[in-house]
C-alpha cells in the first residue's frame, strides 16, 4: 500500500477540518492536534472549516464533520471516540469530551507522550505518516479522578490524561461529572451547632444519649428526612451543571443506635441498612424534579459492609472506601485479618468481600481507594504492584467510578508521584492497559541515565513488603521493617548511582535528587523518634531542599512548619498539637 503522509518533504500533505457548526470541544481538539503536529513537523499544518461542501481528500476530520466520510458520530457517548481511516484520510469523531481524547490518542500513536503537565515527549518528525487505524475506545469506568497536584492544578493536563472526576475543567476542555457536595455532608445538612440544643433527637444516640461532638445523623427520625430532603432541592437548583450530590456520614464513627435505627440496622445485617434506607427515601423524593442527579453516600468504616436486603435505588450511588485495607497486597490476595469491618453482630469482613457483595445489587458502584501515606506524604509507599489488580477488582466487580486519592499538597510531594499519577491515570481509563509498558516509557524518559536504577529502587522496595509479608496502611509510622536502616541503606546505595548516572543532565539531576528526599525524610524521623537523635544541619537542609523543589505540606493535615517543630519536639505527626486532626485548617500558598 502507497504511504500516506502528514508531512513529507517540506510541505503539509493533509488538511484538519471541523464543520462550521462545530461545538467548542472540536474547536480545541483540532486546535490542539494542529499545535502538536506543527511541533512534530516545524511546519505549518492547515486548519479549516467547511459547510454544506463535500470534503476533498486528504483530510484529517475532527467531531461531527467526520460524518462526511461515512462516519456514524451520533451514537459515541460522551467520552467515547472513535479513530477510522478512509481512503486517504482520518476521522476522528467522539463524544464532547471523547473528540479531544481521540486526538490525544492519535497522537500519542504518533509518538507524543504527555507525562506531567511539565515533562511532554513530543518526536521530531520532518516526514510524517498518516497511520491507518480503525478503533473505537470507551471507557471501563464513567467517573475517573485522582487528586494529584499535576491534575488538580493543570485541568488541561487532566484532559490528557482522560480525568473526568470533580478537577475544575472548564467545558471547552469538556468539563467534568462535577458534584454539588463531594463527601462528609451530614454535618453541612444539619450543624449540632445549630440544631442540637432545640432537636437533640436528630443526632446520633450512643451508649443510650444523644450526642453532640462528632456525630452523625438520625436517619429514622422524619424532621432529618424531610430537612435534607429540602436542603438537597435547594443546592441542585443552585447548581443545575452539577448530576452528583453526596448524601453522607461525617468523617467518625458514632452512628445512631437509638432502637429504630439499630431494628433496621441488625435485621441487615450492618450499619449500612438504616443508611440506605435513608438515602433511598431522599432520592426517591428528588427525582422528579432532577432525574438526571444522582444521590451519592458511603460505604465507609461502619458502614462498609453492604446491607443483605436493601438496595440502593436506581438513581442512589454507593462509594465504597478500602481505608483500613492493606495497601502492599492486592485486595484479592491480602491475608491481613486485623483489617476486617465489624458487622452489628460482631462478625467481620474484609473488603474484598464487602466489594462483592455491594457489586451484587445497585445500579451504580463507585470507589474511594488511596495511593500514598497520609501520616507525611514522603515515605516510600510500596503499592507499585497492586495498583493495577486492584483496578482490574473494581473493574471485574461492575465498579462505575473510582477516586483514586493521593497526596493533596498543593505543591505535590515526591516518593516518585509523577509516574504513580501517570500509571493511575492509564488505569482509570483501562485496568487491562500494558502498564509495564507505560511505566518503561515514563522512566526512560523522565529518568533518562538514572531510569534503571529507579527501577531497581522500586524493584527492591516492593520485593521486601512482598517477601517479609509486610502489610502496609494509609496512615502508617515510619517504623516499618521496609523503612529500617538495612533497607535505607540499601535504597541510599541505588540513589548515589542515581545521581552519578545523571551528574551530566541539570533537568533529570534535578529529578532525581527530588526522589531522593522521600528515603533522607525517613532518616530523618526515625533517627528522631526511635533512637533520639536530631542533627540540625541534617534536619535544616532537609527543610531548605523540600522548599527549593517548591514542596509544601509533609503531612496531610498540618504545615511544614508544624511538622518541622513536631520533629524536633520528638512527636510521631504535627496533628498532636490539635484535639481534632483538620484544626490547622485547610494549606495556603
Amino acid at each position: 500500500m502507497e504511504k500516506r503522509w502528514i508531512h513529507y518533504k517540506g510541505r503539509p500533505r493533509i488538511t484538519i477540518v471541523t464543520s462550521a457548526d462545530a461545538s467548542e470541544q472540536e474547536k480545541y481538539a483540532s486546535q490542539e492536534l494542529k499545535n502538536y503536529l506543527e511541533l512534530m513537523t516545524s511546519a505549518v499544518i492547515p486548519l479549516k472549516t467547511i459547510g454544506n461542501e463535500s470534503i476533498q481528500e486528504p483530510v484529517i476530520a475532527v467531531g461531527k464533520v467526520a460524518a462526511k466520510l461515512g462516519v456514524q458520530t451520533d451514537k459515541l457517548g460522551i467520552d467515547d471516540f472513535s479513530l477510522q481511516s478512509i481512503g486517504n484520510s482520518l476521522a476522528i469523531a467522539g463524544g464532547k469530551r471523547g473528540v479531544i481524547y481521540g486526538v490525544y490518542e492519535f497522537l500519542e500513536k504518533l509518538g507524543c507522550r504527555f507525562f506531567t503537565p511539565l515533562c511532554e515527549k513530543v518526536p521530531s518528525m520532518p516526514d510524517l505518516e498518516l497511520p491507518v487505524l480503525n478503533e473505537t475506545q470507551s471507557p471501563v469506568l464513567e467517573y475517573r479522578y485522582h487528586n494529584y497536584k499535576d491534575f488538580t492544578g493543570y485541568p488541561s493536563f487532566a484532559v490528557k490524561s482522560r480525568i473526568n472526576g470533580p478537577v475544575p475543567i472548564k467545558e471547552k476542555f469538556g468539563g467534568n461529572m462535577s458534584y454539588v457536595w463531594f463527601v462528609h455532608t451530614f454535618e453541612r445538612i444539619i450543624s449540632p451547632e445549630d440544631w442540637f440544643d432545640a432537636h437533640p433527637e436528630y443526632f446520633s444516640m450512643v451508649n443510650g444519649k444523644r450526642i453532640r461532638e462528632r456525630t452523625q445523623l438520625c436517619l429514622t427520625n422524619p424532621d432529618v428526612l424531610d430537612i435534607t430532603i429540602k436542603k438537597v432541592k435547594e443546592a441542585l437548583r443552585e447548581h443545575p451543571e452539577c448530576r452528583l450530590i453526596s448524601v453522607s456520614q461525617n468523617d467518625w464513627g458514632n452512628n445512631c443506635e437509638c432502637p429504630e435505627c439499630k431494628k433496621i440496622d441488625e435485621k441487615e445485617g450492618s450499619s449500612a441498612g438504616s443508611l440506605i434506607h435513608f438515602v433511598n427515601k431522599v432520592a426517591e423524593a428528588v427525582e422528579p424534579e432532577f432525574p438526571h442527579v444522582i444521590i451519592d453516600t458511603l460505604a465507609y468504616q461502619y458502614t462498609r459492609p453492604a446491607p443483605k436486603y436493601v438496595r440502593p435505588r436506581r438513581n442512589v450511588c454507593v462509594r465504597l472506601c478500602s481505608i483500613e485495607s492493606c495497601f502492599a497486597h492486592s485486595f484479592e490476595t491480602c491475608d491481613d485479618k486485623t483489617r476486617q469491618v465489624k458487622r452489628p453482630d460482631g462478625s467481620t469482613s474484609d473488603f474484598i468481600h464487602d466489594l462483592r457483595d455491594w457489586a451484587k445489587g445497585g445500579d451504580r458502584l463507585y470507589i474511594w481507594d488511596y495511593t500514598t501515606c497520609f501520616a507525611y506524604y514522603p515515605p516510600p509507599f510500596p503499592n507499585w504492584n497492586v495498583l493495577q489488580p486492584n483496578m482490574q477488582a473494581f473493574a471485574k466487580n461492575n465498579v462505575k467510578g473510582v477516586f483514586e486519592q493521593a497526596c493533596g499538597a498543593k505543591g505535590g510531594s515526591v516518593d516518585l508521584n509523577e509516574l504513580r499519577a501517570y500509571l493511575t491515570a492509564k488505569l482509570l481509563w483501562n485496568p487491562d492497559c500494558d502498564l509495564e509498558r507505560h511505566k518503561s516509557e515514563f522512566l526512560d524518559f523522565y529518568y533518562g541515565a538514572a531510569a534503571d536504577h529507579i527501577r531497581e529502587y522500586l524493584q527492591v522496595l516492593t520485593d521486601k513488603a512482598e517477601k517479609d509479608n509486610i502489610h502496609v496502611g494509609f496512615n502508617d509510622q515510619t517504623d516499618k521493617e521496609y523503612l529500617a536502616d538495612d533497607m535505607l541503606d540499601i535504597y541510599d546505595s541505588i540513589f548515589d548511582r542515581a545521581e552519578q548516572a545523571v551528574l551530566g543532565d541539570p533537568i533529570r539531576a534535578v529529578r532525581v535528587a527530588k526522589a531522593r528526599l522521600s528515603i533522607r525524610w525517613v532518616r530523618l524521623k526515625n533517627n528522631a523518634m526511635l533512637k533520639g537523635i536530631k542533627n540540625p544541619k541534617e534536619i535544616n537542609k532537609f527543610f531548605e531542599d523540600w522548599r527549593a523543589h517548591g514542596l509544601t505540606r509533609i503531612d496531610e493535615w498540618v504545615s511544614p512548619e508544624t511538622t518541622h517543630r513536631a520533629l524536633i519536639e520528638g512527636r510521631w505527626r504535627g496533628t498532636e498539637y490539635y484535639k481534632n486532626w483538620w484544626e490547622e485548617g485547610p494549606e495556603e500558598l
